[in-house]
C-alpha cells in the first residue's frame, strides 16, 4: 500500500476526531479513545509484512500497546485538573508527559519482575 495513502487516511482520522470534538466534547473523546490508530497501524503492518513475520509483528504490537496504555491513563486525569485550576495548557501538557514518563519507567520496572520486558 502506498505510503501517501497511509498518511492521508491516518491524518484524516485525526482531523475527523478534532472536528467532531469541536461539535461534541463527549463524542470526540469517545472516538479518540477507541483504538483506531492502533488498529490502523496493525492494518498497515498486515499489508507491509507477510507470513510469520506479519503475524509476529501484529501480535507484538497489540501486546505491547496494552502495556503502554496503562501508564498513559493518569495523564487524562491530571491535565483536566490542572486546566481547571487555571494552569496554562503548555504546563499541563508538560506535567502530563512527565507523569506518563515516570509511570512508564515504574510500569516497566514492575512488569520486568513478572517477566514482561517493556524496554
Amino acid at each position: 500500500m502506498p505510503i501517501l495513502i497511509k498518511y492521508l487516511i491516518t491524518a484524516g482520522l485525526i482531523v475527523l476526531i478534532s472536528q467532531v470534538a469541536k461539535w461534541n466534547d463527549k463524542l470526540g473523546a469517545l472516538i479518540a479513545a477507541l483504538p483506531m490508530v492502533t488498529v490502523l497501524a496493525m492494518t498497515w503492518m498486515f499489508f507491509d509484512f507477510k507470513g510469520q513475520e506479519q503475524t509476529e509483528k501484529i501480535a507484538n504490537h497489540a501486546y505491547y500497546t496494552f502495556w503502554y496504555v496503562i501508564p498513559t491513563l493518569p495523564m487524562f486525569l491530571l491535565m483536566p485538573w490542572m486546566l481547571r485550576k487555571g494552569i496554562h495548557y503548555g504546563f499541563c501538557l508538560l506535567g502530563g508527559c512527565v507523569l506518563t514518563a515516570v509511570l512508564f519507567v515504574l510500569t516497566a520496572w514492575l512488569m520486568k519482575r513478572f517477566g514482561v520486558d517493556l524496554m
